[in-house]
């Protein structure tokens, strides 16, 4: 499995004994987040799957806006892991599952999910500052597993993160992160949205709302 898992945690922020992680971008980003996903959201049940959760701290956010849906928390680096887990226990929020290892690479995404002890029937998806930073077979596994586990009535998919617009970077800033992604790994790189929605027409997906996000960042809307 290629590597692609950005770890929190070793950047010198603050560990809780707990095993909490604290990510500087939660702290940036959770408001307009919130804000984007709040209008599709607003009075919705069931249950959401968070993909790469990273140290937990959005899913605290959203859950609490959320009394109505259940959310299930994800990643597949074992620390990140831990510090949901530890995130969701030290709120005590009851909407918040234990978070489920997913490999994205896997169009099953995991073992739970296929047994039927996870949700297969979702009323939304989450995924932030994800497919940039993986290979792309981590971007058709997100989708393959979204067409078949969201809702037939309207499940939706957010992807939160940088974009091209037409093969063009939308600021000056992206296109370097995208040159230093891209050396760093060629298989990375900040990702085109029509090259995301012929993924997304594949399984079953259109795309139905993009959201300009503060940091030249985007929130692609997307529902079965």
């Amino acid at each position: 499995m290629a590597e692609y898992v950005v770890e929190f945690g070793r950047d010198g922020g603050r560990v809780e004994p707990d095993g909490r992680l604290d990510a500087p971008a939660f702290h940036r980003n959770h408001v307009p987040i919130w804000a984007a996903l709040e209008k599709h959201l607003t009075g919705l049940t069931g249950n959401v799957v968070e993909l790469g959760s990273g140290t937990g701290q959005h899913v605290v956010y959203f859950a609490r806006h959320t009394p109505g849906l259940i959310w299930w928390p994800s990643d597949l680096n074992q620390r990140h892991l831990k510090s949901i887990e530890a995130w969701r226990v030290h709120t005590g929020l009851a909407n918040i599952r234990s978070p489920l290892r997913i490999d994205l690479t896997d169009p099953d995404w995991c073992e739970e999910m296929k047994s039927g002890q996870a949700p297969t029937s979702l009323a939304a998806v989450f995924c932030a500052n994800v497919i940039h930073i993986a290979p792309w077979a981590v971007a058709e596994g997100l989708f393959a597993g979204a067409g078949r586990y969201l809702r037939p009535d309207g499940g939706k998919l957010f992807l939160y993160g940088p974009f091209k617009r037409d093969g063009k970077h939308t600021a000056l800033s992206n296109a370097v992160f995208d040159t230093s992604l891209r050396e760093g790994n060629p298989e990375w790189g900040v990702r085109d949205i029509s090259d995301v929605e012929l993924l997304a027409r594949g399984a079953g997906l259109r795309l139905v709302d993009t959201i300009d996000m503060p940091a030249n960042n985007l929130t692609l809307v997307f529902e079965r």
